[in-house]
């Protein structure tokens, strides 16, 4: 994909407040679909999955490659290549919402966790500088990160961030959404979401207590915020699809030394387990190659749910398939398309040639029907209520 990529800003708006820029860029009649910013946008799977309710109209990411993947889908005219910390508020666009799927190395538990003050992670405040900045803030944000956020430090880095916004002006509170409900990948990641305490919260959508959106590490982080909103809705209806319908089982298998290399690598317990399943029943079993007391093993689950996908940074990190359909068991990578898939990104979804590439454009993004979910579910309600809020204002 050779994508050109835009480097310029959109032209500033000079408006003060929420009302009057809305009216200065559409006149009287509001955009049919709000607007949003999409910073860290990567390979451009939350523009995707907010397609149907927003308009995202300007983005910004500071890998090339990942570019080159979020032109090929969504256009160039509106990303701007860069590190945010060269992006300056005043130059942006008014819209009434922002989306940060901000850096998780420093707050991932398979990491060093250096913390959300770490130069990695720590992007997030140059996110809240871009927002002071802004001629007209927009009355809606979304920060999305790994679970470490809450889970490391007893929640400290969490309640930095929650305070962060809400000094800001915002009323804040977080959920924790697997792509589990949706797909046959276990991706657990959380999402805080801020609205402007002048607007008047829907109902439906909070609640006075914790509840099935608030794991034990998200209730014991926000103990000591007193301003804590326990966001809520009806948990989806949904019948997700098998492991077994998302994979081509026509790839190609690696050089026979290779295959033999890994097959052999599979814990003998777990060897057990696959010998017992009838020859004649289709079967795959995804697993991670891990060194446990000085000897790498290749650790399978048997729950038709992939592994939470990576990073391609070392040969660990990537998810090998263990998998049969009459004959011997064969054991290869999870292609490009199949880590997609699994991602819920369409077929027709552009990836990069190389491999590597095109894992880390899926591996470093986020999980399509969970942000088309929150969408429904939160973030459109939220603009709607920030838009009647505007209307009584006149």
């Amino acid at each position: 994909m050779n994508q050109t990529v835009a480097f310029a800003f959109p032209t500033p708006l000079g408006a003060n407040t929420r009302v009057d820029a809305a009216r200065e860029r559409f006149g009287h009649a509001e955009p049919a679909r709000p607007e949003f910013l999409d910073f860290f946008a990567g390979s451009g799977l939350v523009s995707h999955a907010l397609k149907t309710n927003f308009n995202c109209v300007w983005a910004n990411d500071i890998s090339a490659k990942k570019a080159a993947v979020y032109a090929a889908n969504h256009g160039s005219n509106h990303f701007t290549l860069g590190s945010i910390e060269d992006v300056r508020g005043a130059d942006l666009p008014t819209t009434e919402m922002m989306w940060a799927s901000f850096p998780c190395q420093d707050l991932s538990l398979a990491g060093a966790t250096g913390g959300i003050h770490a130069p990695r992670s720590g992007l997030v405040w140059q996110w809240l500088r871009i927002v002071d900045e802004m001629h007209c803030r927009p009355p809606v944000l979304v920060a999305e990160n790994v679970v470490g956020l809450i889970a490391t430090a007893r929640g400290a880095h969490y309640r930095a961030l929650h305070r962060a916004l809400a000094d800001r002006g915002y009323a804040v509170g977080a959920i924790v959404v697997d792509a589990s409900m949706w797909l046959p990948q276990s991706r657990v990641r959380v999402f805080v979401i801020a609205v402007d305490k002048s607007i008047a919260i829907p109902q439906p959508l909070v609640a006075s207590n914790p509840g099935w959106l608030h794991n034990e590490s998200l209730r014991r982080a926000s103990a000591e915020l007193d301003d804590f909103v326990w966001w809520d809705a009806t948990p989806p209806q949904l019948r997700r699809s098998p492991l077994s319908a998302l994979i081509d089982w026509d790839a190609p298998f690696p050089a026979p030394e290779i295959e033999a290399r890994n097959i052999a690598l599979i814990a003998p317990h777990h060897r057990a387990i696959l010998d017992a399943i009838p020859a004649e029943t289709p079967f795959v079993a995804p697993g991670y190659r891990r060194t446990r007391n000085g000897v790498q093993t290749l650790e399978l689950r048997f729950d038709d749910t992939a592994g939470c996908l990576r990073t391609p940074e070392g040969g660990s990190s990537r998810q090998l398939l263990v998998l049969r359909r009459g004959g011997r068991w064969r054991c290869r990578l999870l292609t490009a398309r199949e880590a997609a898939r699994l991602m819920g990104a369409p077929d027709n979804y552009q990836l990069p040639e190389r491999y590597n590439d095109a894992y880390m454009a899926m591996g470093d993004a986020v999980a399509v029907p969970v942000v088309d979910w929150l969408g429904k579910a939160f973030l459109r309600p939220l603009v709607d209520a920030a838009r009647a809020t505007d209307d009584q204002s006149f």
